[in-house]
């Protein structure tokens, strides 16, 4: 199976996780969903890539919500061999300067037009290794700097290695946000100059050679969300892979074993800061072609990182996965090719209006199902729904709904309506398991005038339920910390309007009135919600086809641009064939 992915030249695209599928848990959330709808746009457009990332045994998390609505964490282990397929290639990487192995499964993303990508996913749950090297690659985003560094060292280090292994040739290194950065010291340890070419006071790795290479993709608008290590911590675990330090001695060019000999030391504090190993710095300076993923998040960058041009490759969602069954039969009658050139749902006006609301009143039975068979809550089908999932955060504001609980219950005795949520916290981050703790407690408030209900462990599945069963699609992140944001891209999939702050994709995405509202804080979200959105939706504004023109336009304008078909054309043309 692999030779057939063996014929030509990829671009190999890492990434920490990978949303592959729903039963399979490589993936925390946004991040995750992204790399997974990239590689199935690569697969449906055929383009050559090959996707790097963790087996993660151990996945994530499983999330359960105990009586008084607090997160409890319990690990969601996965079988790799029900999946993929193991591959004939073992690789060594030096942590502590001992050798640990790194095994290889072959996972193929199927397109219904015939593509394929494959992905690999990198395990070191083998015998040979000790027992926490085992471990290494079980839990995603888990454990402490140690055992996050090391899994940064074995996804770039061991990641190059692997593909060299089984044969791939690699045209370029795309990292999807900073995890992967090391796989350029391996490429620095590669590309050392032959001593000939060698002049006094020249460096001893052609880094011209490894940015021409590389691709980096950053996600995070802020500073302090952004991995970075110690060095001393940086020195134990790298030990003899590094010198300089002490007193091991360089590798002597054009010698044999000098391009897989140990790397200088002060490459990487040159490269990735002089305090610490910050991972973003080092994938900026690594790098020669550089994108944030929205213009507003690619013009925060640059302000945050002066001197690196940051170009904006806005992000998208992938169309066939992020349609709900009923829209993709619509889609499919209607606007024919539409999976393969989504800019052809600008014909969505062609679409009968009947047509379009009975697609919607199939998406939204469908979410009324799940959360009755979760929760044992029975919604309505004609009551307007207000849908809100994404990671639990403090700076994605999930309560700011709530801010005024007098308000929100006046408004909805004029205009019922009736909200879900979801979301997972990270197991560290207590705010946002507080906050979803205070969620419980709004939505027991509000019982009796507001159905309020929170759908537990939030996955592919559940996100494709909400965002095409909502009647409204809710964000409220903080500006300017939302980097791009997409669960409003998919709800524009099916029909579903926005009501958000002006942050991310969204300042692309707003027109308002048309495509949805924007909003600045509390405020404008319940004058919007009384005055605008609720009147609309149940046709006492006097414009009794306005809501259905909103659909239609949600999907014409936002979900025919904001897909990521779009965005790998956009990557291919600017960032891969250069």
């Amino acid at each position: 199976m692999l030779d057939e992915f063996l014929s030509l030249p990829r671009v190999a695209y890492f990434s920490m996780e990978i949303a592959l599928r729903n039963e399979i848990p490589t993936y925390a959330g946004g991040l995750g969903v992204l790399a997974g709808d990239t590689l199935r746009s690569a697969a449906d457009l055929h383009l050559p890539l090959v996707g790097v990332t963790l087996v993660s045994r151990a996945g994530y998390f499983h999330q359960e919500i105990d009586s008084g609505g607090h997160q409890i964490e319990r690990e969601e282990t996965w079988d790799p061999a029900r999946w993929a397929q193991r591959l004939d290639a073992k690789v060594a990487v030096r942590i502590e300067d001992r050798p640990v192995w790194v095994s290889v499964w072959l996972y193929a993303i199927e397109s219904r037009m015939d593509g394929n990508t494959p992905v690999l996913l990198l395990d070191t749950d083998l015998p040979e290794n000790r027992a926490d090297d085992r471990l290494i690659t079980h839990h995603l985003y888990g454990g402490d700097e140690v055992y996050r560094l090391k899994q940064e060292m074995v996804l770039g280090l061991g990641g190059v290695r692997i593909l060299r292994a089984l044969g791939f040739e690699i045209s370029a290194y795309h990292m999807n946000e900073g995890h992967s950065a090391l796989l350029a010291v391996e490429l620095l340890r590669h590309f050392a100059y032959p001593a000939e070419d060698l002049r006094p006071g020249e460096a001893l790795y052609d880094l011209p050679r490894v940015r021409d290479l590389c691709r980096f993709t950053t996600h995070t608008p802020v500073e302090a969300g952004h991995d970075r290590f110690s060095y001393d911590l940086v020195k134990r675990l790298f030990a003899s892979t590094v010198y300089g330090y002490d007193d091991r001695k360089p590798p002597v060019p054009g010698q044999p074993g000098a391009q897989h000999g140990p790397i200088d030391f002060s490459v990487l504090t040159s490269l990735g800061g002089a305090g610490e190993l910050n991972m973003t710095r080092f994938a900026l300076n690594v790098s020669d072609f550089i994108n944030g993923v929205a213009k507003r998040h690619a013009e925060i960058s640059s302000k945050m990182y002066p001197g690196y041009q940051v170009r904006a490759i806005t992000n998208g969602v992938h169309p066939y996965t992020w349609s709900a069954a009923s829209f993709r039969e619509l889609y499919d009658r209607f606007v024919p090719g539409w999976c393969h050139e989504p800019e052809l749902l600008v014909r969505v006006h062609g679409i009968p209006d009947a047509s379009l609301l009975e697609a919607h009143a199939k998406a939204k039975q469908a979410l009324i199902d799940k959360v009755r068979a979760l929760t044992g809550v029975t919604l309505q089908a004609n009551v307007a729904t207000l849908g809100f999932a994404r990671r639990m955060t403090a700076y994605k504001r999930p309560d700011l709904l709530f801010t005024d609980i007098a308000r929100l219950r006046s408004i909805a005795r004029e205009h019922p309506m009736q909200i879900v949520l979801s979301g997972k916290a990270h197991s560290r981050d207590e705010e946002g398991k507080r906050l979803i703790a205070r969620l419980h407690e709004h939505a027991r408030e509000l019982e009796g005038s507001i159905a309020v209900v929170y759908l537990p462990d939030y996955d592919m599945d559940l996100a494709l339920l909400m965002v095409s069963g909502a009647d409204v699609w809710l964000n409220t992140p903080l500006p300017p910390l939302e980097a791009s944001g997409t669960s409003g891209m998919k709800a524009a999939f099916n029909g579903v309007p926005s009501l958000s702050q002006l942050d991310g994709w969204w300042v692309e995405g707003c027109i308002e009135g048309v495509t949805g509202w924007a909003i600045e804080g509390a405020g404008t979200l319940y004058e919007k919600l009384a005055h605008t959105v609720l009147p609309l939706y149940y046709g006492s504004g006097g414009d009794p086809g306005g809501w259905v023109r909103m659909m239609k336009a949600a999907i014409g304008t936002n979900a025919a641009y904001f897909n990521s078909h779009r965005m790998m054309r956009r990557y291919a043309t600017e960032a891969y064939l250069r």
